[in-house]
């Protein structure tokens, strides 16, 4: 399988191929000019390009960090930490690299001198919630990636589809997640906001859209 891949490293990108965990070690653990997100789950491996991520997708992933970073400002009482695409493991099972993931209350994750920079997932928990952004890879997202956040019992998972300007959030109940329209864990954010919110970046840039966000925000706060 690697071997393959070391002559065609294209063959990596945005397809799941089937693997053993030595495979992603091997590919994670290659020096490599290329700035990839990995991802391993039921024999299957997934290495995204981010030296190929597209203006969209990076505008669109900077402005879901930026709205969920405003609502925390507003609840300075909430322990938070925000991160962007951080290797997490359960070693010999699984790995995952989100576009954002998001940890709310006590024990927070922390670097430690000398460690591994990668999250160990057999000693640190999992986030609260996971982002995953798509402009070619909302198939991936909305299979593979939401049954591998499922199985590590990820509280709440949000696909974000930037060029249709969609959001997908799913809570985890019962084993498995259920599509809702609205966030279990941020009150006030729901599918159809996130929704307007990309539409808003996409006719005009994600800063104005985190502008536009705010003043929702405000709006809502005030009919409480």
């Amino acid at each position: 399988m690697t071997v393959a891949f070391e002559k065609d490293r294209n063959l990596l990108y945005r397809q799941w191929h089937p693997a053993t965990w030595q495979d992603y070690e091997k590919l994670r653990d290659a020096p490599s000019p290329d700035r990839v997100q990995l991802f391993f789950f039921d024999n299957q491996l997934l290495a995204e390009n981010m030296g190929g991520k597209s203006l969209l997708h990076s505008e669109a992933r900077e402005l879901l960090s930026l709205i969920l970073g405003l609502w925390l400002m507003r609840h300075p009482e909430i322990n938070s930490k925000i991160l962007g695409g951080c290797l997490m493991e359960k070693v010999g099972k699984q790995a995952v690299a989100p576009d954002i993931a998001l940890y709310l209350g006590d024990n927070l994750p922390r670097y430690r001198e000398g460690e591994s920079r990668r999250i160990n997932l057999d000693r640190d928990r999992v986030p609260d919630l996971v982002v995953e952004v798509a402009d070619t890879t909302l198939d991936s997202d909305l299979d593979e990636k939401k049954h591998l956040y499922a199985e590590l019992n990820v509280p709440e998972y949000w696909v974000i589809d930037a060029k249709g300007a969609q959001a997908f959030i799913f809570l985890f109940q019962a084993g498995r997640y259920l599509r809702s329209e609205s966030s279990r864990l941020l009150p006030g954010f729901t599918d159809a906001l996130l929704s307007r919110a990309i539409e808003q970046m996409k006719a005009g840039a994600n800063i104005s859209a985190v502008l536009w966000f705010n003043e929702q925000l405000s709006l809502s706060l005030e009919e409480s």
